[in-house]
């Protein structure tokens, strides 16, 4: 990769600029060229794309994803201890990297990108659900992205794609997969990092739907979903009873026992349940 771009090994580039990851900001950096162009392959052709990457860090990932052929990447980095090795990466792309020091939570990142946009990122750790769950829960659906490629910790990612009757499925799960398909597409042991966690790590290449899979209401899925999980060991006559008047007939309308328990039950039939309620 540093013959592709004649840029110095990341190793390099790290002693250069004194860039010790600072956990308070979730930083493990990723070191190997190989593996950050690998994951940049996970995201499909990105020739005729944007790509909004979170957390480049000293630009491993975003080296990859411009090699790999992005027509532009936008880099949102809070850390401005990183700006100096990002603005040797721009300058070996020109015009093809901008990056804003900000945080990725509060940048208008739209106001920057043209469409077709996909999202590829390293996130730190502290703050990956939160940004998951913001780009899935858009007032209008389709969202500006059309897929995303993470790294999340092997459990948050085994969350995600998790299905019923299984250990980690619950909100999470059933919010992605309502609006997206997901699944892993690689994982990295914690000695691919520095530091290293103490985690292993996960890849999810997560595809927007058209539309969400079976029509419901979200915000009555959401209580829903966060009633029967907040007490997933119960039934769910005893976790939804304050839900609605009826509520063992309101499940039963809806296809569901009312002795199953929140784990067991799949996404179609929680949306069934939400029409059902919302009625």
């Amino acid at each position: 990769m540093a013959t592709i771009d004649g840029l110095p090994p990341l190793r390099e580039v790290i002693r250069a600029h004194d860039l010790v990851a600072k956990k308070q900001l979730g930083q493990n950096f990723l070191l190997d060229l190989n593996l950050t162009a690998k994951i940049a392959r996970q995201a499909g052709d990105l020739s005729g794309c944007d790509v909004l990457e979170v957390g480049p860090g000293p630009g491993g990932l975003t080296r990859g994803l411009l090699a790999e052929g992005a027509r532009r990447v936008l880099a949102v980095e809070k850390d401005a201890r990183c700006l100096p090795a990002l603005a040797e990466v721009a300058a070996a792309y020109p015009g093809r990297l901008q990056v804003i020091n900000g945080d990725a939570l509060e940048v208008d990142v739209m106001a920057h990108l043209t469409p077709p946009v996909r999202v590829v990122a390293n996130l730190p750790y502290n703050v990956g659900t939160e940004l998951l769950i913001r780009w899935l829960t858009p007032e209008v659906w389709p969202p500006f992205w059309e897929s995303l490629t993470l790294m999340f910790q092997k459990e948050v990612a085994e969350r995600i794609v998790a299905k019923p009757r299984t250990e980690h499925y619950g909100r999470l799960a059933l919010l992605v997969q309502w609006r997206a398909e997901a699944k892993v597409v690689m994982h990295l042991p914690p000695e691919a990092f520095t530091p290293a966690p103490k985690v292993h790590s996960a890849v999810v290449h997560v595809t927007r739907l058209a539309e969400p899979r079976f029509p419901c209401d979200f915000k009555v899925l959401q209580r829903i979903t966060a009633m029967a999980f907040n007490q997933r060991r119960k039934m769910l006559r005893a976790s939804l009873k304050g839900l609605a008047p009826g509520i063992e007939e309101k499940l039963a309308a809806a296809g569901i026992e009312p002795t199953a328990r929140a784990e067991e039950i799949s996404l179609e039939g929680f949306c069934s349940l939400a029409r059902v309620i919302k009625e």
